[in-house]
């Protein structure tokens, strides 16, 4: 059979099994005939002994005569595959340790299929989204049915179906994110929604059906999404979902735009991957302006020069969230990039690449599939099995690398103990780890960040945004205010990056004043932050806003019959949840005031019915008016507050 000919070949699996000669199905006789092909297709080109095939095709019951009935099916198969021979057969060969079926790779339409998907994949990447449809249909269109159904009920190819169903889930995968990338949700959506009834406890494809619907304008659907995954996967598992997919939750409740990787709700197309729940894009024009953390970013470039020496370097990045650690690191990586550094990411322990479904726990595949970033499951590769940190530090020494590690505090233990040995070892390497904490002082952090102190490592604090700060942001965005405006506006945010953000995206003359409105991203963060908070610590919190800054103690235990403590008990709730703040007075210990920001306030006054905010009134207007000391002023303001439900004794007139 000359090379033309064998070119001409096509060997299907992926449906029940056939084999093409010029587009023209080949007769391969009966069933058993059939399974002795597909046994040979999956040992890809290894021989296989005929004990083996034996044992594999008669597993029970073997008929007398099967060792002559194989030695004829072989013989049939090599008149069909090999019609004209030329000698003995290259194709069908036999030899001591059995036959073999030698076949090029693209003579095999798995081998299509994979490569169809690996090149849709980076099309994706290159953002050439019409492209990667093309590539992806035309790999998905192999498949004839379910992969090798001939053999379905051998054991022999258990581990072969497996893989190609997991490599065709993934494919469909790639498939919703292409779509939705396209503005077409709706198919994004129906196709997301049969790959969670197909693997249910997968949680990519969750993930994929919850931005689809995002990104459809359907933010509400996308969140009852994350609450049905995440019951069910308590109640088969025992478990909760991944950081990466609570970080999906918290975006969508905040139109996290760096996350979700779409402008709004109803423009999904605005360029990200739907398939990484947590994939850092490139800093774009279209995010709010990068001010206020320059000393910050000019410490951390300086570790990129020390690490080119062959120097490694630590840094920790701490900071309340949505201060702009992500957008900080996010800007590093791009410089990083551009200087010829691999950037690898993790979130709480978890590699920002790959598709493995629900998260691995093992710290060293996590982060070689990080540092690798190729798609290669490391949970696979025996050398690394063998010796996983030599493996770890052999991907870092390779070549410059910047490793990004969000959330240290909330990965694990085992990750933690994973970094303190590299700290121990890298003595000479090109790298860099930047860590980002939410909370500095969790012990699950403590020993490890002991060791990177001794260390020396670079550690910083995001503080919030200065009205200097706010000033430039309103520059950088064209806007020209007095300075006691970037002032207000700096209070009502209390200097916080995200919420400062927020406010910019609203008209001039929504932002502040009478007509002052609240952001929804926000509304919808501080709403979360409240449903956590226990029901007697929302009713304080109502109090508390209806009577405004500061707080009075005194006022609130007495309004609502509490204690001291009972009340300082839901007030550290409160400040736990970062909706009260407690200023303290410089200079003095232990002395300050707590302190209901104005956003918050707003917020908290938000979820009153006009009558409940009369009713609050009206007894705040009731305990102030036992006071000797009230302030007229104050007590009129609540009167007045309390309309129609103001006690009679005290209303306007009387």
């Amino acid at each position: 059979m000359n090379a033309r000919h064998r070119q001409e070949m096509r060997f299907g699996v992926l449906g029940p099994v056939e084999v093409q000669r010029a587009g023209i199905a080949l007769d391969l006789g009966p069933r058993q005939r059939r399974l002795l092909l597909l046994r040979l297709l999956i040992e890809n080109g290894r021989p296989v002994s005929q004990d083996t095939i034996l044992r594999d095709l008669w597993p029970t019951d073997r008929p007398t005569g099967a060792g002559s009935s194989v030695r004829a099916h072989i013989s049939r198969l090599r008149a069909v595959l090999d019609p004209v021979l030329q000698g003995r057969s290259t194709l069908l060969v036999s030899g001591p340790a059995g036959y073999a079926l030698k076949l090029p790779p693209e003579a095999r339409d798995t081998t299509l299929f994979e490569e169809g998907v690996s090149r849709a994949r980076e099309a994706l990447k290159s953002r050439q989204p019409a492209l990667a449809r093309q590539e992806i249909d035309t790999a998905l269109g192999l498949w004839r049915g379910e992969a090798l159904a001939e053999a379905a009920e051998h054991a022999f190819a258990l581990r072969e179906r497996n893989r190609l169903d997991g490599a065709l889930h993934d494919a469909k995968e790639l498939r919703a994110a292409i779509l939705a990338q396209q503005g077409e949700t709706e198919q994004a959506i129906g196709v997301a929604e049969g790959l969670v009834l197909k693997a249910p406890l997968r949680e990519t494809s969750w993930a994929l059906l919850m931005r689809a619907l995002y990104a459809a304008g359907r933010p509400v659907d996308a969140l009852k999404q994350y609450e049905r995954f995440r019951d069910m996967l308590a109640t088969e598992l025992g478990l909760d979902p991944s950081p990466q997919l609570r970080d999906l939750h918290t975006a969508i409740l905040r139109h996290d735009v760096v996350v979700l990787g779409a402008s709004s709700p109803l423009s999904p197309a605005a360029g990200g991957d739907l398939t990484a729940v947590g994939a850092h894009p490139q800093p774009a024009s279209a995010l709010a302006p990068f001010v206020g953390r320059a000393e910050q970013m000019t410490q951390l470039a300086a570790l990129l020069s020390a690490a080119t020496a062959n120097q490694p370097q630590w840094a920790v990045l701490d900071g309340e969230q949505g201060f702009g650690k992500t957008r900080l690191v996010e800007e590093l990586a791009a410089r990083a990039a551009a200087a010829g550094f691999a950037v690898a990411r993790t979130r709480a322990g978890q590699a920002l690449s790959g598709n493995r479904g629900i998260s691995q726990t093992c710290p060293t595949v996590q982060l070689l599939d990080a540092l690798r970033q190729d798609g290669k499951d490391s949970a696979e590769d025996e050398v690394a099995q063998k010796d996983p940190l030599a493996t770890v530090v052999r991907e870092l020494t390779q070549g410059p690398t910047l490793v990004l590690v969000d959330d240290l505090d909330r990965a694990p233990q085992g990750f933690h103990r994973l970094l303190r040995r590299l700290a121990q070892v890298l003595r000479e390497a090109p790298v860099v780890f930047v860590c980002t904490l939410r909370n500095p002082d969790a012990p699950v952090s403590s020993v490890l960040l002991a060791d990177l102190a001794l260390l020396g490592a670079t550690w910083l604090t995001l503080e919030p945004l200065t009205t200097d700060d706010v000033a430039d942001m309103l520059s950088a965005s064209g806007e020209d205010v007095p300075p006691e405006a970037a002032q207000a506006l700096r209070r009502r945010a209390e200097g916080h990056p995200f919420a400062l953000a927020e406010l910019l995206k609203l008209p001039a003359d929504r932002r502040l004043g009478p007509e002052a409105q609240i952001p929804a991203a926000v509304r919808n963060v501080m709403h979360a932050r409240l449903v956590e908070l226990p029901e007697p610590a929302r009713t304080m919190l109502t109090y508390a806003a209806a009577d405004g800054d500061p707080l009075d103690l005194d006022l609130l235990a007495d309004v609502q019959g509490l204690t001291p403590d009972e009340l300082l008990h839901l007030i550290d709730a409160a400040v736990t949840a970062r909706i009260l703040v407690w200023d303290a007075d410089p200079g003095t210990a232990g002395t300050g005031r707590y302190r209901l920001p104005e956003l918050p306030r707003d917020v908290v006054l938000s979820t009153l019915s006009p009558s409940s905010r009369q009713l609050r009134h009206a007894a705040l207007a009731r305990a102030l008016a036992n006071r000797a000391d009230t302030d007229p002023a104050r007590l009129d303001r609540h009167r007045q507050a309390a309309g129609p439900t103001a006690p009679t004794a005290l209303r306007p007139g009387r």
